[in-house]
């Protein structure tokens, strides 16, 4: 069985993270990740074409954000929660929390 490469616990580093988490459309995966588990590209609900959302998942996975497991033809993706609150408590807390838009009526 083919296995993708993911960095250990011990190598995530808070700049690949940040980087990671900066982008709208990479923020918004992650949030769709929070608390389901595993899920499938095809359930993630991002209208991006394959190649751009193949992107943006690598660069989730290779900062250490998400872990990505092979089964058949399928690739499920989840949060790598413990990873990342063991190497920086409560950053995912509030990466994942919604703020109001800074600009509203008022």
């Amino acid at each position: 069985m083919r296995t993708l490469k993911h960095p250990p616990r011990g190598d995530i580093q808070l700049t690949d993270v940040f980087h990671a988490l900066s982008d709208p459309t990479r923020l918004a995966i992650v949030r769709g990740l929070d608390g389901v588990g595993e899920r499938s590209c095809s359930g993630l609900d991002v209208p991006l074409s394959k190649s751009t959302l193949s992107h943006h998942l690598k660069v989730l996975r290779d900062s250490g954000v998400t872990h990505t497991r092979i089964e058949g033809t399928h690739r499920l993706m989840s949060l790598r929660r413990e990873d990342l609150e063991a190497r920086f408590p409560g950053l995912l807390a509030v990466a994942l929390r919604r703020e109001p838009a800074p600009y509203g009526p008022g």
